[in-house]
């Protein structure tokens, strides 16, 4: 296995986390919970300089926060120019 098939895994494996990170702290956000439940407060700390980051450029519409899904969708795109940058390696 080269270095490059290992970076690319590598960059593979923490965009799937974070996806899923994200898509836990949404689908978390339904439902009552303890904020500092140990599994809340980790997501809180994975997600949030993401989201906080769209946030500030995107402000909630009404009542709905709408910067998981802006994260998700650049997230998505990062992951493919950096795959696409990393493909001669």
């Amino acid at each position: 296995m080269t270095i490059g098939a290992v970076l690319l895994q590598t960059v593979d494996l923490v965009f799937t986390f974070l996806y899923l990170a994200i898509m836990a702290r949404i689908i978390l956000s339904w439902f009552r919970l303890d904020p500092y439940h140990p599994v809340s407060l980790f997501l809180y700390r994975v997600t949030e300089p993401i989201l906080g980051f769209f946030r500030g450029i995107i402000p909630p519409i009404g009542m709905i926060d709408i910067s998981p899904i802006v994260a998700i969708v650049v997230l998505g795109i990062v992951q493919q120019v950096l795959f696409l940058a990393m493909q001669g390696l």
